[in-house]
């Protein structure tokens, strides 16, 4: 029999193996597929009370694009509810149910996108992998942060998995109503160190940027993301990998797969090193021999031969176009030395204030913030670190702990000489 969060917390403090929870206390809840089901579930809802767990499920690496199939919910008095997002894809009556409680995640950012889909916008969040980076814990994944808070073993081996697949075996609907099961309890206790560290109002401060990030950006040349492309330098190869990209995407974003799963990578930038004058050719390539690459290769030729009729005007550039950011630090010290300069002093600030707060560097001041601001910054101190910093999006919290010490950084940079500033 599984242990209760609540029997394994008067156990002794002392156990020297967590205990290994299988299912949740009250077992595993049918899985909800129906409109009446999902009014009952609202109801126990909006009868309980406290912040709600949430978590989802999704198909990466089996279908295109980040659909949620299975989302997960428990509240204190309501139980956990499985609903089939498949079935279920609009929860809107859920979110208006709840009005403002706050929605407990383990790294919200994977699923809130995923949430709002489904027309579930918390008024507040709690995320407890967030709160663990807050705190410096070493090891911030689910598993890690329950069993060193609660003392419980969770069981991961169905992470990876095609939760768009129906029905769903048993096995799995207990590791996903897991995800939730012990979250409530997690989050108080994390509360709780937060509040003793003084970083509660650091918590609430990243609570609410990450619940009101906008989407992502679509990605300059998303093309050549594709595994191996740096290995190809000559521009009618770059050609053939993007030709290939897009009619991979198309494929893929028809058949609801993901791209590796349509044509791989290896193959991809295989045809693009031998640039294959026809099919036969293509067929000689080892990366396209295998039984299915070999079999759809007819339909991927097309592709090929456009990208080698290209005029040279059309061909793609060698290089990704330069974004509005600075160059990579590595150029620093030929186009602006001083600032290379700026930049080893400012890493050292950081270093030394992540030590003191034991909290990670990356979570202390985004990195692309701390590196512009040592680029573009001429003078102005404190205060113009300080509206830089909030012009790029950082955190009251961030600003008021590394504004002085950056100024101190810069100044210190003066004083040194470029040669002098060691470069990495």
């Amino acid at each position: 029999m599984t242990a209760s969060p609540e029997e394994h917390l008067a156990d002794d403090a002392d156990t020297p193996e967590p205990i290994l929870l299988t299912e949740p206390a009250d077992g595993v809840p049918r899985v909800i597929t129906t409109e009446a089901e999902l009014r009952v579930a609202i109801e126990a809802f909006s009868a309980g009370e406290g912040p709600i767990a949430a978590d989802a499920e999704r198909a990466s690496g089996f279908r295109y694009g980040q659909t949620t199939y299975l989302a997960q919910f428990k509240r204190a008095g309501a139980g956990i509810a499985l609903i089939d997002t498949a079935a279920l894809p609009d929860l809107s009556a859920f979110h208006e149910a709840m009005g403002d409680a706050e929605y407990v995640f383990h790294a919200a950012s994977q699923d809130l996108p995923g949430m709002k889909d489904l027309g579930i916008l918390p008024a507040a969040i709690f995320d407890t992998e967030l709160a663990a980076r807050l705190l410096g814990w070493p090891k911030v994944g689910l598993a890690s942060v329950v069993e060193r808070e609660l003392g419980f073993a969770l069981a991961k081996e169905h992470s990876a998995q095609d939760w768009s697949v129906r029905p769903l075996p048993d096995s799995w609907l207990a590791y996903a109503a897991l995800d939730v099961e012990i979250l409530i309890e997690l989050r108080a206790g994390l509360a709780a160190h937060l509040e003793a560290a003084g970083k509660t109002e650091w918590a609430r401060q990243e609570f609410e940027a990450v619940r009101l990030a906008p989407p992502a950006e679509p990605r300059v040349d998303p093309w050549r993301r594709t595994s191996g492309t740096h290995t190809i330098r000559e521009q009618r190869g770059l050609a053939i990998i993007k030709s290939l990209w897009e009619e991979r995407e198309r494929e893929a974003q028809r058949r609801d797969v993901t791209p590796g799963r349509v044509l791989r990578d290896a193959a991809i930038v295989a045809a693009a090193r031998a640039k294959p004058a026809n099919l036969d050719a293509l067929l000689e390539i080892p990366e396209w021999r295998t039984r299915g690459t070999k079999k759809a290769a007819p339909r991927w030729w097309p592709s090929i031969e456009a990208a080698l009729h290209l005029s040279e005007k059309a061909l793609p550039a060698r290089r990704a176009p330069a974004g509005d950011g600075p160059p990579p630090p590595r150029a620093w010290p030929d186009k602006r030395p001083e600032a290379a300069t700026r930049l080893t002093e400012a890493k050292a600030a950081l270093a030394e204030l992540s030590e003191r707060h034991e909290v990670p560097v990356e979570n202390l001041l985004q990195p692309d913030a701390a590196r512009r601001a040592c680029w573009e910054y001429r003078d102005g101190g404190v205060g113009w670190i300080k509206d830089f910093l909030a012009s790029r999006s950082a955190r009251p919290w961030q600003i008021e702990l590394t504004a002085k010490p950056l100024a101190e950084a810069f100044t210190r940079a003066e004083v040194l000489e470029p040669e002098e500033a060691p470069t990495d």
